[in-house]
């Protein structure tokens, strides 16, 4: 696997608090009731514009959606960081992977400029030669676009990439693009990844490192 594509939230940072915290400031601010943090984390995954649209309903016009999502997004670029930390043992993960000489980037269907303010608020700008958000290409995940073009990018054969994620929406961009797929079981929404199933599936991210090398040794 000389190309690793990992998801942001959910498979490298735990953001789920501060996510919860920014919505339900945007549902108050709006004159909505507010939701149980557990309920906001199922709805992430898709981009914010879902993210808001789950949050107020189905009942709610596209204008109130817009208004919502406009609150939700002033309050997190401000706060994005405030709870948010990565997972156990990703930066040791990431560190030997570096060494290993992989490539790596970031697929995430959160907006762009809120990705890289994670990413290098979190310094973890030097592991990733790209950043793709979730309005960086005219299509987001599950849509193969990003991945044929990070592939592209890497000059790395469909065969020897690794996309990397904790929900289905991960699992079928893999799929769609016709490249591998790990799950990690410690993400956001761990109980769709049987939906299609992934390739691999993990426990930690430590676990997927030795998964990765023995699978380069044995090649």
């Amino acid at each position: 696997m000389d190309l690793l594509i990992f998801d942001l939230d959910g498979t490298l940072v735990d953001s789920k608090l501060d996510l919860a915290i920014s919505v339900n400031a945007a549902l108050a601010a709006s004159g909505r009731p507010t939701l149980d943090d557990e309920l906001i984390q199922s709805y992430v995954g898709n981009g914010a514009p879902i993210l808001i649209r789950r949050a107020v309903g189905p009942e709610a016009s596209g204008a109130e959606v817009k208004s919502v999502l406009k609150l939700f997004m002033e309050h997190y670029a401000e706060h994005l960081l405030d709870n948010t930390d990565v997972y156990p043992g990703i930066r040791e993960s990431l560190d030997r992977f570096r060494a290993a000489g992989k490539k790596m980037a970031v697929l995430t269907n959160k907006p762009t400029s809120l990705s890289l303010s994670l990413v290098n608020g979190l310094d973890l700008q030097d592991y990733f030669f790209r950043v793709y958000g979730g309005d960086s290409l005219p299509e987001k995940k599950p849509h193969p676009l990003a991945v044929e073009r990070l592939l592209e990018e890497s000059a790395v054969a469909k065969e020897n990439a690794l996309m990397i994620g904790d929900s289905s929406v991960d699992i079928l961009t893999a799929r769609n693009a016709a490249i591998a797929a790990a799950g990690v079981t410690y993400g956001f929404k761990p109980e769709t990844l049987n939906a299609p199933p992934p390739d691999i599936l993990v426990d930690r991210m430590e676990e997927l490192v030795q998964i990765v090398f023995q699978r380069c040794t044995s090649s």
